[in-house]
């Protein structure tokens, strides 16, 4: 994937109807076996550019990393949610991306007037919302929260590696890769992972 700036355009104008507030909400963690599902809610500061935003996905690591200290550092407000494997594996992935999305957005202080959601409509949300198609490629406010969201869970993936490292997940951070299926079929899930997730690649029990 083609790494694309994301720009303020749509934050600007929503700006010039009213709208003061405008945050981005974006989640992370969908398609892993293992870990939870982190959202993360932003707005930023109008008088405060941040260069270089863009999908969490093609930003490497490290610049991930220094965006996302820039960007708690320097916008209005901020607010991370999460959902664990177990509240995953009862209510579907889905639900628990909405509801970990949800949660960040309440947390906001001050509260948005709008949010910018990538493709989704959150039910339940006491403010407008728009749905914006490839947002976190596009619209800077989601892509800072795609951002934050990512370097959130991959440091809560590096803590469950050290507390155990059978499964590598400072590597892949939950996803199915052969190291990580080959470490499931050796060993099974561990409490970190989501038991409603089954790799038709794997085979053996996983529980």
């Amino acid at each position: 994937m083609a790494r694309v700036t994301a720009y303020r355009t749509l934050e600007n104008a929503l700006r010039r109807l009213g709208y003061i507030h405008v945050a981005g909400v974006d989640e992370v963690g969908r398609g892993c076996l293992a870990g939870p599902v982190v959202a993360a809610a932003v707005i930023l500061d109008p008088g405060r550019h941040i260069p270089g935003l863009s999908d969490s996905k093609v930003v490497p690591a490290a610049e991930r990393e220094r965006l996302c200290d820039q960007i708690l550092a320097c916008a209005l407000a901020w607010g991370v949610a999460a959902a664990d494997p177990r509240e995953i594996d009862r209510i579907n992935i889905h639900q628990a991306g909405l509801r970990a999305m949800r949660r960040a957005i309440l947390a906001l202080s001050p509260p948005p007037d709008v949010v910018l959601v990538d493709a989704f409509r959150i039910p339940d949300l006491p403010m407008d919302q728009r749905g914006i198609r490839k947002g976190d490629r596009h619209c800077a406010v989601i892509a800072a929260a795609s951002i934050v969201a990512k370097v959130v869970r991959d440091r809560q993936m590096a803590e469950l590696h050290g507390t155990d490292p059978r499964y590598g997940f400072d590597r892949h951070k939950g996803y199915a890769t052969a190291d990580h299926l080959q470490a499931v079929a050796q060993f099974g899930y561990s409490d970190a992972h989501r038991r409603s997730f089954r790799p038709q690649t794997l085979t053996g029990s996983l529980d």
